[in-house]
């Protein structure tokens, strides 16, 4: 069942995929969420030979888990809070990824600037016991800087008064596109699994979980709906695990008590004239005790991040002024050039899934956990949130033990994931992708020459994003509207919004000749622009 580059590459066309999912009666498995949890528990289950069905209510990785920092990470701050199991699970796991997806992600050295005599020395001490937690998973050796040495592996840091920095190895991914590859290697192992296709109603039966009822978003009359039976049922929804709670809760006339308390993290896209550096820039700690990114990625730089409470769970989270505020005001204390509003390319928002304690304090989201929580209910429904993409792996087998704990999915075979290489993957020394380059062929790994031979390879339409790429989207990616191609299998509307306005009408017209839908450009429209538009 290995995945090799020679396989043919699993078409996606979504009235076969629909068929199927209607003639489906019972599986062993159905995965309600199409993000990072859901799609790594869907592929591991197909691995040990459970079969398997995957329903996204909207696109894949369309909410959290396309709109993280873009880090691989063990976790430094974790370490900093002394979550010394978290921080060495994640180190663990950051290995894992970067073998089984070298097109998706790679190594990504770290530089704090030290502009206080005693930083160098504290944080080089901390993040040599991060290399040691590492051991043999280490991706790279942490050196202390001089001076010179921090400012020329950061060109554009602010020089005034540092005096120094300390080096360290981390990873960088594609969130999106590891999330697709995660959707289509469970496709090729015999897993059903579609998008847009929410989960309307949870079945009982003597008082158990039984299966679902689901709608085909797609169909403009909602006539297209159908129930599927299960084994076993895993609500992967992300911050949205509590409304299909409440559905479980309220067969059996039970309340719901929230699990998920939400934490927004905002991000700003400039150009990378700002700091031209291979490396990123980490400030572990900054004036009110958070920490700041500038990371270079596919070929623009990304600052970040925020970490705001918020009540609402929005599909499209709004940044708030004061988060913009800080993430530029931040900036202009390390960059010697700093952005200002205008600067920005684009603007976007994730909500992490955060698990709520059983006593809130006051201490906000930056003391809760970032662990994951499984949780099966009296009915059998198993809930997972919480956990971070570095993570998503080991929390998929996380899961499927406590299915098998709860006799729900008895006598598993052992986990097959930790070296299972995902679709598109080349030998980890084969790989040549370079995430802080400019996007193009090499985030196809293997399968690049698929896109090639479609037509429309020489038509750029726009930050390397070919005709013949969108194609390649609709035909083997499961894209259906405009905002798929160039939100998740292209990342134009997190690089640059404007770009993306600008190359909306010809992913459309690509569009409507492969599936015969326009891709709905004026929705998409109305999404760049919130990209675009910095709140005032």
């Amino acid at each position: 069942m290995s995945q090799t580059a020679a396989q043919p590459p699993v078409t996606t066309d979504r009235d076969r995929l629909l068929h199927d999912l209607e003639t489906l009666s019972e599986v062993d498995l159905i995965v309600v969420g199409g993000g990072a949890s859901g799609l790594g528990v869907a592929l591991d289950a197909r691995l040990r030979g459970l079969s398997v069905l995957l329903l996204e209510s909207h696109d894949f990785a369309g909410g959290t888990s396309s709109r993280a920092t873009k880090l691989v990470h063990g976790g430094v701050r974790y370490l900093a809070q002394g979550d010394i199991g978290l921080v060495r699970e994640a180190l663990r796991e950051r290995r894992a990824l970067l073998n089984n997806a070298p097109h998706l992600a790679q190594p990504l050295a770290f530089v704090m600037p030290a502009y206080r005599p005693w930083e160098v020395p504290f944080y080089g001490t901390g993040l040599k016991i991060y290399d040691a937690l590492a051991g043999s998973a280490s991706l790279g050796r942490t050196e202390w800087l001089g001076r010179a040495a921090t400012a020329a592996r950061l060109p554009g840091v602010n020089a005034a008064g540092l005096y120094g920095g300390v080096q360290y190895w981390d990873g960088q991914f594609d969130d999106a596109r590891l999330a697709l590859a995660l959707a289509r290697t469970a496709a090729a192992q015999g897993a059903l699994v579609l998008n847009y296709c929410p989960v309307v109603d949870v079945l009982h039966e003597n008082g158990r979980v039984g299966g679902v009822r689901w709608r085909d978003a797609l169909d403009a009359d909602g006539r297209r709906t159908g129930t599927v039976r299960a084994r076993c049922v895993i609500n992967a929804t992300g911050v949205w695990v509590d409304d299909l709670r409440r559905l479980d809760d309220s067969a059996r006339g039970q309340g719901t008590s929230p699990m998920v308390a939400p934490s927004q993290g905002v991000h700003l896209v400039v150009d990378r004239s700002f700091m031209p550096s291979s490396e990123a820039l980490l400030v572990p700690r900054t004036r009110d005790g958070r920490v700041l990114f500038a990371v270079p990625w596919l070929g623009h730089l990304i600052l970040g991040t925020t970490d705001t409470p918020r009540d609402a769970v929005a599909r499209e989270p709004r940044a708030l002024p004061e988060e913009v505020a800080f993430i530029l005001n931040e900036s202009a204390h390390v960059l010697a050039r700093a952005p200002q509003a205008e600067d920005v390319l684009s603007i976007w928002v994730g909500l992490r899934p955060l698990v709520r304690p059983p006593h809130e304090d006051e201490g906000g989201t930056k003391t809760i956990s970032r662990e994951h929580t499984v949780q099966v209910s009296p009915s059998g429904l198993v809930t997972v949130t919480g956990g971070k993409w570095t993570t998503y792996r080991s929390m998929a087998e996380d899961v499927l033990r406590h299915c098998e704990a709860a006799g729900l999915l008895p006598g598993l075979p052992p986990c097959r994931t930790a070296r299972f290489p995902l679709l598109g993957a080349p030998p980890p020394a084969a790989a040549t992708v370079r995430l802080t380059e400019p996007p193009g062929l090499q985030a196809y790994g293997t399968e690049a020459a698929d896109v090639l031979a479609l037509p429309g390879a020489d038509n750029e339409l726009g930050l390397g994003l070919t005709a013949a790429m969108v194609r390649h989207a609709a035909r083997r990616e499961y894209a259906r509207t405009v905002e798929d191609v160039l939100a998740r299998r292209h990342r134009m509307l997190f690089l640059h919004a404007d770009r993306a306005i600008q190359a909306a009408p010809a992913v459309s017209r690509i569009l409507a000749e492969e599936i015969g839908s326009d891709g709905d450009p004026e929705a998409f429209l109305a999404l760049a622009a919130q990209y675009r538009n910095i709140p005032a």
